[in-house]
């Protein structure tokens, strides 16, 4: 039997509440609790708590109580999130599977309210804004309104979402993005339900959830599909992890950045591996950081591939929840709970047992990039220079841009460019407004990782002053643009006196929201655009974001570095990247004077002096007490009502998904793969990006083509993240990356394969149809890291719907191997040192899948015999990626979503009066 856990501790003088007190189960002999990671035990109260024989067995709670460093990991545990937070890329096609779910229930015979959250559910909209407007006064109010006029629909369907659900809440575009609305007002810290009190955890449908880790909060990303049975009670269910401590020592040296130390934490864990790990940092290095710093830190989880990147409760936490505004009486209760139930304090070396410990000297971290392709290809700033000389000629196979070193410094004069006028031609001195390779034609302060750091910000403010004041100005071929995650962010600028500085170099507030991380970066100029394609110049991007994943920032630019605010600013008044902006001059002033980014760059001392002043709880309760964004647009959206969502067969927004059509209350049995042809082969580091992209729509992509049919003008195109809730132009968006590289059409980029037996090129799309036709099934074959980067959901629906029945790879990114399960797509690992290069594929083989039929069991072997087109066979071991139980009852039903749909089924008809 499990002891009872349930006692009583102080909150406050006078004041007690109750708690599910953990250390009682190492007192009753089931595990040695009070070495436990902190993270694992936010979750194993989480089990205990939720207890029900059902959900969650006395077996789940002594198999985590039991938790051993080293042991191997072969049990689930099934964890029930306090809240979900929902982005609106992925939380409107979560809300529209549920409207699906809602009228498949209906037609069933079943009430179709039944299909309801049980759990708060918050949806942020953030992902819909696009920088059209920069560098002008009213960039936001025209940004705002064309955002609104391009998503009216949308809109108008989470309003009826809004009403139809009880437990969901919207919170209305123009106040910021989720992961800093998340850390500065909707996390709590701590929660109390009947006089029980409960630590505050999450899951949330993007990847970088983790950010509130930072503050002591428990949570990670989560596929769409997954948030979605979770919104509906089921629980989240994961192998139990290893947890990989990351002890940091000493402290930061002066002018090294937060963001500097994220992406030299996302290079070394990386490079150490922690994919699907819980990650905690420990140490006094840990300790000296403050919370935004350890929110940075903490967001850049997806990035090394971790779960978690956790921070536990200690002062520094306390004292980030009292500047944000939180309500006294609710952080008391927070150090209160922390310290009653074990949870108080950064853990020194030697307090807890680690499966694995990795170690960090701060003050050997170094003023660093990372680009031009992965967050985790960090470059100290002094050597970005040579990377890019490097790159530049060195071969596509080396990750360079095989260029020829003779026209290095070739330039492309722009004499249509608006700034041509202020830049008269003069080529031959090099002084004409032109654009060559390496030169920047974004630069963007965006959020969310270092926007919710007010240093940060503070110290790209200063630096824009100094600048302004010598006279130094941006080139007029940057597109520059200040995102920030929250409206707080401008007002504790506006505060300290530095946005005006900031917008005189063309940084002004564009929009509140996700942006240029995202590919939302909006156009570029025209003249701009021409010269770069025609001249297959290498442009680039610099960024405060976390992702630089090829034609994610904007399908021409070739080079993204990812760095932080300040250096933005620094390199956007450069002009480019292939400068040692610690040896060479940034620009000259207006007496002719070389300015040096040591010139420009704020001292520790000023920015602390600053951030006292300008850094204010009032500020954040100010601005978080009206969420209503823009009202006036948002008020100007109708209101539908009514339980099941009457969709328009005619709209190019939001359509029934097909994923119940042939729904039956009996799952079919799963069968072998046979006859089946190769969609596509892939190579390392394939992204959800790759797979299902968030550019924007191309007039002369399968998807451009099918919009152009229903009416949709090129103008009104916009980027596939707004059509998501459309799956006929997110099939179509499938693997149509433009960067995409498919080893069966060699020397070729973008969605395109070969169709066998005809031989021909088609489009993916055209050739998946093609095989549907004939009844042919298909699969892709991949390298490592198959999947890496944000948790889409239709980098999973996409390939299902082309009729991909399993993926084939050395390995998977941990959220997108569960949302190709949650498809019923089947995640397939080759074994050894096979590969597509080892077993000599070419794509013109057809393939049988045998393992599939009987009982399954979690990590079971497969075969796969590969017939070339001469007759002759092989055979090949695969690992199928099912790594627990339920897992495998998922493939069974064919994903989760006709799972936890029969289920409820099942419930009502067990609860339906008799006749």
């Amino acid at each position: 039997m499990i002891p009872c856990t349930l006692a009583e501790f102080e909150i406050a003088p006078g004041r007690t509440g109750k708690y599910h007190r953990i250390a009682a189960l190492e007192a009753a002999g089931l595990g040695r609790i009070s070495r436990m990671p902190h993270t694992l035990r936010v979750v194993l109260e989480s089990l205990v708590r939720n207890l029900d024989g059902t959900r969650v067995t006395e077996a789940h709670v002594r198999d985590l109580a039991a938790w051993r460093p080293a042991a191997p990991r072969t049990t689930e545990v099934p964890f029930i999130a306090v809240r979900i937070v929902l982005q609106d890329m992925i939380g409107f096609p979560c809300l529209n599977d549920l409207a699906a779910m809602r009228a498949a229930a209906a037609r069933l015979g079943v009430d179709p309210r039944r299909i309801e959250p049980s759990v708060p559910v918050d949806v942020v909209i953030d992902h819909s804004v696009e920088v059209d407007v920069h560098n002008a006064p009213d960039a936001l109010k025209r940004n705002m309104t064309l955002e609104f006029s391009r998503n009216a629909e949308r809109y108008q369907f989470v309003k009826w979402a809004r009403q139809a659900y009880s437990k969901v809440r919207v919170i209305p575009p123009g106040n910021g993005i989720i992961h800093q609305i998340n850390l500065e007002y909707l996390a709590r810290g701590v929660c109390e339900e009947s006089g029980v009190w409960f630590p505050d955890t999450v899951v949330g449908t993007d990847s970088h959830t983790p950010m509130v880790n930072g503050i002591g909060i428990v949570g990670w990303g989560v596929g769409g599909i997954e948030a979605e049975a979770g919104m509906l009670g089921q629980p989240v269910f994961f192998l139990t992890p290893d947890v990989v401590g990351a002890h940091l020592k000493g402290k930061l040296q002066a002018g090294v950045t937060a963001t500097d130390l994220a992406l030299t934490v996302t290079e070394l864990l990386r490079r150490v591996g922690v994919v699907g790990k819980f990650v905690e940092f420990f140490g006094d290095g840990a300790r000296s950081l403050s919370a935004p710093d350890r929110a940075v830190i903490a967001n850049m989880a997806p990035e090394y591939g971790a779960t978690t990147g956790y921070f536990a409760v200690d002062e520094q936490t306390l004292a980030y929840y009292r500047t944000t505004g939180r309500d006294p009486q609710l952080v008391s209760a927070i150090e209160a709970y922390s310290r009653a139930q074990g949870l108080l304090g950064i853990p020194s070396p030697g307090e807890i047992d680690y499966t694995q410990v990795v170690e960090l000297d701060l003050a050997r971290v170094a003023p660093s990039v990372a680009g031009p392709k992965r967050p985790q290809d960090r470059v100290d700033l002094r050597a970005l220079k040579a990377r890019f000389d490097r790159l530049f000629s060195a071969a596509v196979s080396e990750g360079g841009y095989a260029k020829d070193e003779a026209e290095r410094h070739k330039r492309v004069p722009l004499t249509d460019h608006p700034g041509a006028a202020r830049h008269p031609s003069s080529s031959e001195e090099g002084k004409g407004l032109s654009v060559g390779h390496g030169d920047i034609l974004i630069a963007a302060i965006t959020s969310c990782t270092n926007t919710s750091n007010p240093s940060l910000l503070l110290a790209a403010g200063l630096l824009a002053k100094r600048a302004v004041e010598r006279g130094l100005r941006v080139p007029p071929h940057v597109k520059t643009s200040l995102a920030p995650g929250s409206k707080v962010v401008t007002a504790y600028l506006r505060e300290a006196g530095l946005l005006p500085y900031l917008e005189r170099l063309g940084f002004g507030v564009v929009a509140y929201g996700c942006t240029t991380c995202m590919g939302a970066a909006g156009p570029l100029d025209p003249a701009l655009e021409e010269a770069v394609v025609t001249h297959d110049l290498i442009a680039c991007a610099v960024l405060s974001g976390n992702r630089n994943f090829e034609a994610r920032v904007h399908p021409h630019l070739r080079a993204n570095f990812l760095m932080s605010p300040p250096l933005v600013v620094a390199f956007a008044l450069a002009g480019r990247v292939d400068i040692d902006l610690t040896a060479e001059p940034i620009g000259r002033d207006g007496d002719g004077r070389a300015v040096y980014l040591e010139d420009l760059w704020p001292s520790e001392t000023k920015v602390e002096t600053v951030l006292r002043s300008a850094n204010r709880p009032d500020l954040f309760q100010r601005e978080y007490a009206d969420l209503g964004g823009m009202r006036e647009l948002w008020d100007a959206i109708p209101e539908r009502a009514g339980a099941i969502y009457p969709w328009d067969p005619r709209s190019s927004f939001i359509r029934e998904p097909p994923f119940f059509a042939r729904f039956a209350h009996t799952p079919e049995p799963l069968r072998d793969i046979l006859g089946a042809r190769a969609l596509a082969l892939f190579g390392d580091s394939i992204t959800t990006d790759h797979i299902s992209p968030v550019s924007r729509i191309r007039p002369d992509s399968p998807a451009g083509a099918w919009l152009a049919g229903h009416g949709v003008t090129p103008g009104d195109l916009g980027h596939y993240g707004v059509r998501r809730c459309n799956h006929e132009v997110m099939v179509r968006g499938t693997f149509a990356n433009a960067r995409l590289r498919n080893r069966m059409v060699a020397g070729t980029e973008g969605g395109v394969t070969v169709h066998h037996p005809s031989g021909e090129q088609l489009t993916i799309y055209d050739a998946a149809q093609r095989y549907r036709e004939s009844g042919v099934p298909l699969l892709v074959f991949a390298g490592e890291d198959y999947g890496m980067g944000s948790s889409r959901d239709w980098a999973a629906k996409g390939p299902q719907l082309l009729g991909v029945r399993a993926v084939i790879a050395r390995s998977f990114e941990r959220i997108h191997r569960t949302n190709l399960i949650c498809m019923g797509v089947l995640p397939c690992a080759f074994q050894e040192d096979d590969g597509i290069a080892a077993l000599g594929l070419d794509g013109s083989e057809t393939y049988d899948l045998f393992g599939l039929e009987g009982p399954l069991r979690p990590r079971q072997e497969l075969t796969l015999v590969i017939r070339s087109k001469v007759g002759s066979a092989r055979e090949a071991k695969l690992t199928l990626r099912a790594d627990i139980g339920i897992e495998i009852e998922y493939l069974r039903h064919g994903g989760i979503l006709p799972y936890v749909l029969r289920k409820m089924i099942a419930e009502a008809s067990k609860t339906a009066p008799s006749t």
